[in-house]
């Protein structure tokens, strides 16, 4: 379950960067943005190592 945590995180990150970059997906993708931070401090509370 944590592995699976992890990698939705990075994809909704390079999901923000690109929206980002190309600037259709407008409020979107800082929304997913959110959820990947939010999914990455979680971790981080659970004690678990980030890599």
């Amino acid at each position: 379950m944590g592995n699976l945590l992890y990698l939705i995180a990075v994809v909704l990150i390079i999901l923000w960067a690109i929206g980002y970059l190309s600037y259709n997906a407008g409020g979107l993708i800082h929304i997913l943005l959110v959820i990947a931070v939010i999914a990455i401090i979680l971790r981080i509370i659970q004690g678990r190592r980030i890599l």
